[in-house]
């Protein structure tokens, strides 16, 4: 499934913002493009970097009705990345929500399927699920869940256009139910028995030791990048993808600034090895920690 070619729209929940697309990218062997809120991108530097990242703008009546026309820009763009073989990602839901729930569906994948299809483009839809064991821990169990293909010849192109809107939805929302996990976020004991992978006992003490080390070497580091980021996304759902952000340009130069100060200590190059060796205890420490949402 990792190594199909396009032209695919992989039509996705979106339980985590742009953590979802990254994952996606990260796993596929061809490079993704993914469709992002708009509103993002109203910085010219903004928009210069996201579109180097493959993301491509989609606006909503509520970032501004005179932003709707660039809308049918991106779908342009779609189309001729569909013409080229290449895979998109669109999260048919529209707006983001840390939840365990599959959503009304937009209109948007409809639409832009149609489009590709009414185009005599061969494009193919992989619905897919994503699921998180949790929104707000890092090292999370990540469940994704891939449907079958919907194909042109599943829907009646000769229907008026809202009633083959409505049976493509259809068609999409019956899988994507099977694929998007389902529970309450005060459903504990259905948390415990979806989302969590319980360290065996091998692993408890195989680990212990470099995971308590690992949790006091970046525990100076971790702990204020994760109330700086909670005070900054109290009101929307966007905490993983921003501490996400800043972790992968803050870890490295702390790593580097860790083993400065270990040599200044210790006059040894031995120091520099802190390095490799602190991933490694932060996936020992990974491996044992508490997995769900408190």
């Amino acid at each position: 499934m990792l190594n199909e070619k396009g032209p695919i729209l992989l039509a996705c929940n979106h339980p985590n913002s742009f953590l979802d697309g990254v994952i996606l990218d990260t796993i596929f062997e061809q490079p993704l493009y993914s469709l992002a809120r708009g509103d993002v991108f109203k910085n010219p530097a903004a928009n210069k970097f996201l579109t180097r990242l493959h993301l491509l703008p989609v606006y909503r009546t509520s970032e501004g009705v005179e932003n709707l026309s660039s809308n049918y820009e991106t779908f342009d763009e779609c189309l001729r990345i569909f013409r080229q073989d290449g895979i998109v990602i669109i999260f048919s839901e529209g707006r983001c929500i840390n939840e365990w729930h599959l959503r009304p569906l937009k209109k948007g994948t409809a639409r832009l399927t149609m489009a590709a299809w009414g185009s005599e483009i061969p494009l193919r839809v992989l619905p897919v699920g994503i699921n998180y064991s949790s929104f707000r821990r890092f090292g999370k169990n990540l469940f994704i869940n891939f449907g079958t293909f919907i194909n042109s010849n599943e829907v009646d192109l000769t229907l008026p256009e809202g009633t083959r809107y409505q049976a493509f939805n259809q068609l999409l929302e019956d899988q994507l139910g099977q694929l998007v996990f389902e529970i309450d976020k005060k459903d504990k004991e259905k948390q415990r028995r979806l989302l969590q992978l319980s360290p065996s006992t091998t692993e408890w003490i195989f680990f212990f030791i470099p995971a308590m080390l690992g949790l006091l070497i970046h525990a100076p580091m971790y702990l204020p990048v994760k109330y700086l980021t909670l005070s900054w996304t109290r009101h929307n759902d966007h905490y993983d993808s921003v501490v996400t952000a800043l972790l992968l340009f803050l870890y490295p130069a702390y790593l580097v600034a860790l083993s400065i100060i270990a040599y200044s200590f210790t006059k040894s190059p031995l120091s520099f090895l802190i390095i490799l060796v602190a991933p490694l205890m932060a996936w020992a420490y990974v491996r044992l920690k508490p997995q769900l949402d408190r």
